[in-house]
């Protein structure tokens, strides 16, 4: 495939607002873009079920601007009831990209931008990325004829942006389907040696991962944004409408649940004298749930069944060692999500 990789540059240069994710179609559709002249921007929007990592060091590769935006809040009232429903688990992917168009079409309302683009692919995903689902996508999002797919324009009808000349439609391509032998291609001839698997990286397609949300969203009702972290790592327990429990599954676990821990909020237990996991108690930190925690913990230590351990409890600034009768982990099989 033979690529021109000049840019014509115009005197009032057209800039364009683009949806990265840091995969490969993001970057080509921008691309794309950039060939014919147009400003290009990214930007990416972040939450706890998904970040800007991939995102950053697409921006890094190619030198094209990236903007990042925390929507957790805006995401969540989403999640309550997503007009289009879920897919398989807990993502509401239409009414994702949906949302993401709004809220990039407020930049583009102050930034100066002209059009709205992503790297989405006809066909790529059946059931997020049909003829039927751009076309929802881009009536809810509220900016219907400003969204461009460089990758897959000319199988959809012509934009507002193409009408009025601002984007070459005859530069852009027909690309359909999950093949992608011509995203490939078109990588080589771009130069592009790195990028990140089509796999996706949203937490929202996994099902262990869905299953800790729809736990905290329909028994627990309220929670912050440190509680949406947590459901990342660990082992997680339910103890009450309230309470949870999370056990650290390695090292690199615990520091994980540590970068979350509020010590305002939570209980953290860890086994006083032998290596265990740490543990974070959310929500009421009564006698009876700070026991439940600490048996817990020592259940998934070495200590032999039928001994005490002794769980160390922290809670604020002050710690208390609690005698423990360890038991199998099994016995809480019943609390795990």
């Amino acid at each position: 495939m033979n690529i021109d990789k000049t840019s014509s540059q115009t005197k009032d240069q057209i800039k364009g607002l683009g949806l990265c994710s840091g995969g490969l179609d993001s970057i080509l559709s921008a691309l794309l873009l950039q060939r014919q002249g147009i400003d290009i921007t990214w930007i990416c929007f972040e939450t706890p079920f998904f970040s800007s990592e991939s995102a950053q060091k697409a921006s890094r590769m190619t030198g094209i601007p990236l903007m990042t935006l925390d929507i957790t809040d805006d995401y969540m009232e989403m999640m309550k009831s997503p007009r289009a429903g879920f897919g398989k688990n807990m993502n509401p992917c239409m009414d994702c990209h949906a949302l993401m168009f709004s809220k990039a079409g407020e930049i583009l309302k102050t930034k100066g931008f002209l059009f709205l683009f992503s790297g989405e692919v006809l066909g790529q995903r059946p059931k997020s990325q049909n003829k039927n689902s751009l076309r929802y996508v881009e009536k809810n999002s509220g900016f219907d004829g400003q969204i461009l797919r460089p990758l897959c324009a000319r199988l959809l009808p012509e934009t507002l942006i193409e009408q009025k000349g601002l984007v070459d439609r005859q530069k852009l391509m027909d690309i359909s389907g999950r093949s992608r032998k011509i995203q490939m291609q078109m990588a080589k001839a771009f130069g592009i040696k790195e990028y990140p698997s089509p796999a996706g990286g949203c937490l929202l397609t996994d099902k262990i991962f869905s299953d800790r949300l729809k736990d905290l969203m329909n028994t627990q009702k309220l929670f912050n944004k440190r509680e949406l972290y947590y459901l990342k790592h660990g082992r997680h327990f339910r103890l009450d409408s309230k309470t949870k429990v999370i056990v650290g599954r390695s090292e690199k676990d615990n520091q994980h649940l540590l970068n979350y821990f509020e010590k305002n909020m939570d209980l953290l237990l860890r086994p006083a004298k032998i290596p265990g996991p740490d543990v974070i108690l959310t929500g009421k930190g009564n006698k009876k749930n700070i026991q439940t925690a600490a048996m817990i913990c020592a259940s998934y230590t070495k200590s032999i069944p039928g001994e005490n351990a002794d769980i160390k409890v922290i809670k604020k600034n002050d710690a208390t060692i609690l005698s423990i009768k360890t038991v199998k982990a099994i016995e809480f099989k019943e609390l795990m999500i």
